[in-house]
Order: C-alpha cells, then structure tokens, then sequence
C-alpha cells in the first residue's frame, strides 16, 4: 500500500519505519522544509528519535499535497491540537479511497473532540469506515528498537479495524482489534491527565503508595467520564485504558509525568513547556476534561485537581491534601 504518516516526532517516525519493513511504500511528512531536508540528507530524527536510522527508500516530504494525494492510507502522528489546521488544507484533495489512522492522544481544547471527530469535521465526505485509530502502551523510543509491544487498532466499521490491525502487526508489534473507537480515544487521551498528575506525585516525593491510589482511583475516573461520553466499560480495563495509563505513569519516557514532576518539584508550568521538545498532551487534554465535567456532571477529582495545579497554581500538597480528606465514600460507586 502507498501510505502517508503525516508528522515526523518520534512516534510518526517510528510507524514510518515499522510500515516500511512491513512492505509498504512510504512517505514520511515534517512540515518544516529545513528540517525535511535534513531528515532527507541525515536520515536520522536527531532530534525526536535520535540513534534509529531512517531507511533510504522511505520518501522524506514538506510539501502536505504530495504527501496526501493519491495515498491508501494517511496515519494522523500529529499532536491533536493541531491537527484540525492540517486537515483544513487537505479539504480539497481526494481521499474516496483513503484511509485515516489518528495514533494521536489528546481531545481538542476549543471543541472538545477527539481526532476522530475532528477528521470527520473538517472531511465530510469520509465514510464511518474510511476512519480509524491506533492506541495503546507504546513509547516510540521503544518499538523502535523492536521492543515487544502490545496496542488496539479501532474503528466503527470492523472490517476497517481489522485493515489496520493487518496493516501494522508484526513480531514485535502486536495490534489488537475493538470497533469502540471513542472508547479507544477517551482512554489515549485521558490517561494522559492522569500521568501528569502521577508525574506531580513523583516531583512531591509523596511515594509508591500515593502513586498508586492515583492510578488505580484515576483508572476510575476515566472509565466513568467515558462511559458518560458513550465509550464501552470494558474498554477501559484494556491496552488503551489501562495499559496505557500503566506505563503513561510509570515510564522514563513519559513526557505527561515528566511535566507533573517537574511541576511537583516547584517549575512553572510555561516553564517546563518552554525546557521540552515534544508536546505533552495531557497538558490541554486536562482543560478539555475539566469542560467535560463540568458540563455533565460527572464528579472527577484527581483531573480536576491536576487541573487546578497547572491551570490556577494551586499547591501540589494542599491540593492532594484536600484529595484524601474528602467525604467518604464506597470503592465501587
């Protein structure tokens, strides 16, 4: 298949690689022209991916015409808050014979929807089974270099599911398939809210037990917001739920709990973002969450906390403080 992975981080880098070795005709899109270039020349992401080198026959593209026309297949690696802006300009090109793959986890801050319901926004003529998702516990500095990873490919349609699964499994690359899409993008993105909150744990020393209420108790919260939102329970106690929040929370190479740790230590927030390269999503999930609440009405403490502290400075040890001291409850309410 000729497909085009539109943003070239360090994840988009690394499914360009991996469809490439699966036999595809690749195209690998970065929007800076320089940067293009020197990808081209270097052939290596020195900056998000450094040490992977990119196959040769992997076409290095800045022009968003040539990289989107005439394609079988058009994986979305590009951080969701701009994503809209991109597939603006692609509105006039023809993608009847197209499939979109978001692998992006985050829900937009003005709208508050996923990528999904954003491509299908700004690309009205798509069909439910010409879109598509790809989720999971899977850090691109690892599946990079071949480490055994497990993620779920979805749709609405199942037959497109399992076109992507198909497309994208190899050894060391394992794709489930789930025709619970939102379900699939509710679980990417929230978790991502949760990690910065579990990174906030990590910078305020609070310990292992602390770290682990947050995720079992935020595991929580993210499957009742979901279901609220129309996503299916068991979803959630799965590879883009669970799993992801796992190692979201847990991982070196999180940039979502590299965040909340800097912020535990005492950064502020505009300046930890300054200090990164990649984007940490969890960051503008977190507003969206916090709309999404509010506005029906599902009680959400642990993200409204994070909230708090990014958003209205609030101290990290008051703020967890008043977490353990609210009304008690029952476990499985």
């Amino acid at each position: 298949m000729r497909i085009s992975v539109l943003g070239a981080g360090g994840w988009g880098t690394t499914l360009a690689i991996l469809l490439h070795h699966n036999g595809h005709d690749v195209t690998l899109w970065e929007y800076k022209k320089n940067y293009a270039k020197t990808l081209h020349k270097s052939r290596e992401n020195k900056i998000y991916l450094p040490g992977i080198k990119i196959p040769k026959e992997i076409n290095i593209e800045y022009s968003l015409e040539e990289s989107s026309t005439n394609k079988h297949m058009i994986v979305l690696a590009i951080p969701s808050q701009f994503v809209r802006g991109v597939l603006h300009q692609m509105r006039k090109y023809d993608f009847s014979d197209t499939t979109f793959v978001s692998v992006a986890k985050g829900i937009e801050k003005d709208t508050i929807l996923t990528v999904s319901q954003i491509i299908k926004s700004e690309l009205k003529h798509l069909s439910e089974s010409q879109i598509g998702v790809l989720s999971g516990p899977s850090h691109a500095e690892e599946v990079s270099r071949k480490i055994p990873t497990a993620v779920v490919a979805a749709s609405n349609d199942e037959n497109t599911a399992k076109h992507i699964q198909s497309t994208f499994i190899t050894s060391y690359f394992r794709v489930y398939s789930s025709t619970d899409m939102l379900g699939v993008e509710y679980g990417g993105a929230l978790k991502n809210v949760i990690a910065v909150g579990a990174g906030i744990v990590d910078g305020a020393k609070f310990g292992d037990n602390t770290k682990a209420a947050i995720m079992t108790r935020g595991i929580a919260e993210i499957s009742r917001l979901g279901i609220a939102l129309g996503a299916r329970p068991e979803t959630f106690s799965g590879l883009s739920g669970m799993g992801d929040l796992i190692v979201t929370c847990m991982s070196k190479h999180s940039r979502n709990r590299y965040v909340g740790e800097q912020i535990g230590k005492g950064m502020k927030l505009k300046d930890v973002l300054r200090s990164m390269k990649m984007v940490a999503e969890g960051v503008e999930t977190s507003k969206a969450v916090h709309q999404l609440s509010q506005e029906h009405k599902i009680p959400t403490p642990i993200c409204s906390a994070v909230y708090q502290i990014l958003f209205e400075e609030r101290d990290p040890i008051k703020v967890t403080y008043e977490l353990m001291t609210r009304d008690m409850k029952p476990e499985k309410e």
